[in-house]
């Protein structure tokens, strides 16, 4: 565990964290909301590449979710990052986003990272570059899936960011 913004720690996730990420993830207004069950599932199974920020008392404040590319052992995939609207504005995910390449890197020869992010969220956009910008790296842009692949209707086209290489 790292010291992050002083009162918050950043962790690993577990099996008990699953309820309040999906909570943090509703309420960000901005992610598509998986499962309660996915959550569960990803503390359990993905917790080695992700990340949660605990206030004082243990509950989570944001985390980040994310794998290593099974066709690319050296690229993680952020799924998603989400902050508690109570613990905004004080450079949680950033710290989060560090942490948890910090950790992966630790583990695998890591060398870029990748998320989609959808047309206008100017937020993750800004996250992503600057998280570029201090580690030293690229981002190249390209849409990743088209909305016509989608089959649950109209979809804005998914837009993949790939950061790199990184100075890790």
């Amino acid at each position: 565990m790292t010291a992050a913004q002083a009162d918050l720690l950043i962790d690993r996730p577990s099996v008990a964290d699953g309820a309040a990420l999906w909570h943090i993830a509703k309420e960000s207004g901005t992610l598509d909301l998986n499962s309660s069950y996915s959550y569960l599932l990803w503390c359990r199974d993905f917790a080695a590449t992700s990340a949660v920020a605990r206030a004082e008392d243990g509950t989570p404040a944001g985390f980040v979710t994310g794998y290593v590319r099974p066709d690319s052992p050296h690229t993680l995939l952020v799924w998603q990052v989400a902050v508690d609207p109570a613990h905004r504005g004080r450079g949680l995910a950033a710290a989060l986003l560090d942490g948890l390449t910090a950790q992966v890197a630790a583990a695998y020869p890591l060398t870029a990272v990748e998320t989609t992010i959808s047309p206008g969220n100017t937020a993750s956009e800004r996250l992503f570059a600057s998280y570029a910008e201090r580690h030293g790296a690229s981002v190249a842009r390209e849409v990743l899936f088209d909305a016509g692949l989608f089959p649950d209707g109209p979809h804005d086209p998914e837009v993949l960011y790939r950061i790199g290489p990184l100075s890790l």
